[in-house]
């Protein structure tokens, strides 16, 4: 099979991905081979292609947003899916609990939040294939004290797709199978790749957050994660302001019915309930926290950040306001944020690319160049 492999990190501008063929892997148990249909490109890819991740591989493919087609494996494993019954489903917080009335795979009318519930009858394509997402998180011990409290996404022993195991770069990929989730089949394979990190990750900050229906949530940056997080935010019907330095990005902000929409160095006109930050930047954090009301929450949606600088604790963080991190997801996220895409039809802004130019993907990220996500197709 073709793939993009990194042996030696180094700036993207020196393109350190290389186009080999190399085979295909096999199958073992309680894993799935799949065929790639598409592979999202996220800033993490980015930071492991860069150097600024250790590399904890000799040689590795990226990619870890993989929409794939069930070729070969262990099928039986495959009982994490979207659209089966769930007991009880949290909606916004993981601190403000809010449930419904468990779902079931038959139609139930419309929910509490104004959506349709999955119809029972897939489609023709559902019906004759399997096509599952694979996130960034490969899989966990399931022993640690995390995984024993429910916390997996703080497990000790992790595993990444696309960073310790092989990821979505490529033709084909293998993926733990109870790691895998059933794609509805209300979303396409272009649009489903960019969900599964920054879809998921953003509707895991705004639980992180504390979001509850009618806050006024701010966001701080707008790229491939921020773009999705606004139409969830909409749904729960927030206020929603945003703070981003791209030209571009601020235009996509407006057209997608922010509230209110700036510069970086612009604050909101109001005091937020909850901001998320998106950017790696430590000033982007502290223009956050200077944009809470008393009270308020910074969830950082960023697995690296270049510093934390210094501030007046009188004035931005005395008044019980928080700043949290963001820490991977867990399976319950993507199992209810790839339900809740489905019934608000969720769509990322996507761009696409041949798997031969993974390269000029990711430098697509870094330089800001594309709005939305940018996804390739092997």
């Amino acid at each position: 099979m073709k793939a993009a492999v990194l042996t030696t990190p180094a700036p993207i501008s020196q393109s350190p991905l290389k186009i080999e063929d190399i085979p295909t892997p096999e199958p073992k148990p309680g894993h799935v081979l799949l065929k790639v249909l598409a592979c999202g490109v996220c800033r993490t890819d980015l930071h492991i292609v860069e150097g600024e991740l250790p590399p904890r591989n000799p040689r590795i493919i990226p990619g870890h947003q993989i929409v794939g087609e069930v070729i070969a494996g262990d099928f039986d494993a495959l009982t994490d899916r979207v659209g089966r019954t769930l007991v009880g489903r949290t909606l916004l917080s993981d601190n403000h609990v809010r449930t419904e009335p468990a779902l079931s795979d038959k139609p139930t009318g419309r929910s509490r939040m104004g959506v349709h519930a999955r119809p029972e009858r897939a489609s023709a394509r559902e019906s004759l294939t399997t096509r599952v997402g694979v996130t960034s998180f490969a899989g966990t011990d399931g022993t640690c004290p995390y995984c024993r409290r429910n916390q997996e996404n703080l497990c000790d022993f992790p595993t990444f797709t696309g960073y310790s195991v092989n990821g979505g770069y490529a033709e084909y990929a293998l993926a733990r199978a109870d790691f895998c989730f059933r794609i509805p089949a209300q979303l396409d394979d272009l649009h489903a790749a960019p969900l599964l990190c920054a879809g998921i990750i953003g509707f895991r900050a705004l639980r992180i957050a504390g979001v509850e229906e009618g806050d006024r949530v701010g966001l701080f940056g707008f790229g491939a994660s921020a773009h999705l997080a606004i139409k969830v935010l909409q749904s729960w019907s927030c206020d929603v302001y945003v703070s981003t330095r791209g030209e571009s990005h601020r235009k996509l902000a407006e057209s997608l019915g922010a509230n209110w929409v700036g510069t970086e160095k612009e604050k909101p006109p109001v005091g937020l309930d909850r901001a998320i930050t998106f950017a790696p930047s430590g000033d982007v954090v502290i223009a956050a926290l200077s944009s809470l009301r008393k009270g308020g929450v910074v969830a950082i949606n960023a697995i690296h950040l270049d510093r934390v600088p210094q501030f007046d604790y009188d004035k931005l963080l005395w008044g019980e306001r928080q700043i949290r991190s963001v820490t991977n997801m867990n399976r319950t996220d993507a199992r209810d944020f790839l339900e809740l895409a489905a019934e608000i039809n969720l769509k990322s802004k996507v761009t696409s690319f041949p798997l031969d130019k993974a390269n000029e993907a990711l430098q697509s990220v870094k330089s800001d160049s594309i709005d939305g996500a940018a996804v390739i197709v092997p």
